[in-house]
């Protein structure tokens, strides 16, 4: 396939280690309709905001069907499949899959080879989901490639096709749970940028010349993770810390309007036959995520996940008079973070609240979803409980463990304890029930049952019927695919997935990465995998490129990565280290780099490649580094932080400077990133000072910089001033900007066209 005239190199110019108690960590409000209802009212700072936030209930948009037979696109040999959603009963699974060369939704049965395409536009699939009562598949897509995701619906068979929301170009909306009867999708819409700024104004950046790396009166105080404040100062993408000046002219040494009253989350329940008006959930203003997790079966509890990255919270909301019952704290990762039990009397939450790593908590709650006692149901020292998923029985629990990076999969059944039924003469409450006081323990659970895997990581586990589960898997040496477990006994491979054999080219058998720990010049333990190139004695020095995943609170895991594959094809080594900030290494460990402690994180990078050399078989002389979205930031920063240690970098979607990200990123993200990296009015200094731009006459080195034309994650403007700095120095950097493409690269030419790149880069300044 010819490569697209516009993906082109350019220059484009125009610690707490917490122990105690789980049950502390439970905040509930008074009962009835008085009570503080932390989801739905307005907060005092915003008070009329909450209308202005609130999106339009969207409107069913029909569409013009898009399915098409088993062959109506030219497949991959070498594809994956991921994110299954089984029908009821089990005997079909939705599913994503590349075969198509862009992630589609696909249906078919688990133990047969017919397979169809319900939706056969370019526009990237993220997530799916398949109603309990089998009429409808719901699936987010990203147009364009883009950050903006919208929700469709399409029938089992491809027909009937419609977007849920979304429908607005300058909405967003993404996937929620379902009701247990099928009759609504509960869908988040990101209300509209607002049409004025308001009255606030900041300073906009002034110079980006190098700083003072003194930390006097930047570093945070001991209550960092838990200070308040939103994070909007989010004006047009317009600052560029390089030029010095803004889109309409304005230098960047006056003031410029760049607060915002939007970046407002609403969660609706919207019915797929159109049938019946949306339903309003709940609406948060400066909201930095807000997904539907669960549903009572009787719809009078909602669980609800909330906040910014290091605060997640779940909610349980009753339904009928929007009254907050429960506020838990939970871990990042995965967003399904628990479910209610078939009576709804025990809530089913994965938590590191009070925890160095996460558990499965159960919650006792009564009729009205107060809670009244929390027991820790499974734990395991040292591992994270990341991935919990319950059978269509409810009490048939899956637990999948991380494992220092690997994943171990547990099933147990869970079931009443003790509990009364309820006594006579009482009122019912909100929901419908007969509150009990006597009803105070929480559902037990059984023995564990192991089952083993035939990958090193499970990504996603579903209920598929009665005694079935659907596992979306990944390994080093495998592509992603879909196995179910019948029985809980055994487990088969779909016959649609690709197989094995189709990793990597012929003749090229997959490196298997091996662990490395070591320890950071402050005593911190840090990890990572190391993938050997093929055809060197052990003890023969290669050119290394120490690659850095995004996050920050992501975590490299031993699967399938066909970058590393390209790299090591072409005879460099990679390794792939955890710095402090990623995630399952206890939560002391992502917390390590809040604040100033970013300053350790990017001494972690220069230990991380000491380390290669001194134990591995790393040449100092031929050390590159590279990394995508946070990884990116990382890879410009070592550039200009250590600046006689690599010889080349490359950047992908990475953010060159934290007050230009915070005036073009979107507004959920910037709630959540003020979090991480600091706010941008209160720790300005601390963000210039962390910023790569503020040192960018330390760079001596060629760089690739990589970034998607549609990315609002990340602007691509945040690539562009760090190549067009480095050029004006007299440095030699080039700007790859892949088309229809947003903060991940989903299409497969794309794909193809930057690792090609990457490794073409990294072999032509790493083999001289």
């Amino acid at each position: 396939m010819a490569a697209d005239p516009r993906n082109q190199v350019t220059d484009d110019r125009g610690a707490r280690a917490a122990h105690g108690t789980a049950a502390a960590v439970i905040r509930s409000g008074p009962p009835g309709p008085t009570g503080p209802s932390r989801v739905r009212s307005p907060d005092s700072r915003t008070g009329d905001l909450l209308d202005a936030a609130r999106a339009a209930a969207p409107a069913p948009v029909p569409l013009p069907e898009a399915g098409g037979p088993r062959d109506a696109v030219t497949r991959l040999r070498a594809h994956g499949c991921w994110y299954p959603s089984a029908n009821a009963d089990g005997s079909e699974t939705a599913f994503i899959c590349d075969r198509g060369g862009v992630p589609q939704v696909w249906a078919g049965p688990v133990d047969g080879d017919e397979v169809r395409l319900l939706d056969s536009s370019p526009d990237p699939v993220k997530e799916v989901s398949w109603s309990p009562d089998g009429r409808w598949i719901a699936y987010t897509t990203a147009p364009g490639g883009g950050e903006h995701s919208r929700v469709l619906c399409v029938r089992p068979d491809g027909t009937g096709r419609r977007i849920l929301a979304g429908a607005d170009p300058a909405s967003s909306a993404y996937l929620g749970c379902w009701a247990h009867d099928g009759s609504a999708v509960a869908v988040t819409v990101a209300a509209p940028a607002a049409a004025a700024y308001g009255g606030l104004a900041r300073q906009a950046l002034t110079d980006s010349g190098p700083v003072d790396d003194g930390l006097a009166g930047m570093r945070p105080g001991a209550d960092w993770a838990e200070r308040d404040g939103h994070a909007t100062l989010l004006g047009p993408p317009a600052y560029d810390a390089a030029s010095g000046t803004a889109p309409d002219g304005t230098p960047t040494g006056t003031t410029a309007p760049a607060a915002r009253p939007d970046g407002g989350l609403s969660v609706y329940l919207i019915d797929p036959d159109g049938l019946a008006s949306p339903v309003l959930l709940t609406t948060e203003t400066h909201a930095a995520s807000l997904r539907a997790c669960d549903l009572s079966p009787d719809g009078g509890l909602a669980l609800l996940r909330r906040g910014p990255r290091g605060r997640r919270e779940a909610v349980v909301l009753r339904t009928a008079d929007s009254v907050t019952t429960l506020v838990v704290p939970v871990a990042d990762g995965d967003p399904w973070i628990g479910r209610f039990s078939p009576d709804a009397r025990t809530l089913w939450l994965r938590s590191n609240g009070d925890r160095e790593y996460a558990a499965l908590l159960a919650v006792a709650l009564d009729a009205d979803g107060r809670p009244h006692t929390v027991s820790v149901a499974a734990e395991r020292a040292g591992s994270d409980l990341e991935l919990f998923a319950l059978a269509h029985d409810g009490r048939t629990a899956a637990l999948a463990w991380n494992v220092r990076g690997a994943s171990e999969l547990e099933l147990v059944e869970t079931f009443p304890r003790g509990r009364a039924l309820g006594s006579t003469g009482q009122t019912p409450g909100p929901t419908g029930r007969v509150p009990d006081p006597t009803e105070q323990t929480p559902d037990d659970t059984g023995p564990a049952r192991p089952l083993p895997l035939p990958h090193e990581v499970v990504t996603r586990v579903t209920a598929a019927g009665a005694g079935r589960l659907l596992l979306a898997l990944s390994g080093s040496q495998r592509r992603p695919g879909l196995w179910w477990a019948h029985e809980g006994v055994s487990l088969l491979r779909t016959p649609w997935s690709s197989q094995d054999e189709d990793a990597v080219p012929p003749g090229r058998p997959p490196v298997r990465p091996v662990p490395v720990r070591l320890t950071a010049r402050d005593g911190l333990p840090l990890s990572g995998w190391y993938y050997r190139a093929p055809g060197r004695a052990p003890d023969e020095p290669a050119p290394c490129v120490i690659h850095l995943h995004g996050g920050p609170e992501e975590q490299e895991r031993p699967v399938f990565n066909p970058l590393y594959h390209e790299l090591v094809g072409r005879g460099l080594d990679v390794f792939a280290p955890d710095v402090r900030g990623s995630l399952g290494h206890g939560r002391s460990f992502v917390d390590a780099d809040l604040g100033a402690g970013r300053f350790a994180a990017l001494d972690d990078v220069a230990d991380c490649a000491v380390h290669a050399v001194t134990a591995g078989p790393a040449d100092p002389t031929r050390l590159a580094v590279m990394g995508r979205s946070y990884g990116g930031y990382l890879t410009f920063a070592s550039l200009v932080w250590h600046p006689d240690l690599f010889r080349t970098g490359v950047a992908v979607c990475g953010m060159s400077d934290f007050l230009t990200f915070f005036a073009g990123t979107e507004p959920w993200i910037a709630e959540s990133a003020a979090h991480k990296y600091g706010h941008p009015e209160r720790d300005r200094e601390l963000l210039r000072a962390l910023s790569p731009m503020s040192r960018i006459d330390a760079l001596r080195v060629p760089l690739l910089a990589v970034h998607g034309e549609h990315d609002t994650n990340v602007p691509p403007g945040e690539s562009q001033q760090f190549v067009r700095a480095a050029r004006e120095r007299g440095v030699h950097a080039e700007l790859l900007t892949l088309r229809d493409e947003g903060h991940d690269f989903l299409r497969a030419d794309n794909r193809r066209l930057f690792r090609r790149a990457a490794a073409d880069w990294m072999q032509r300044h790493l083999h001289a």
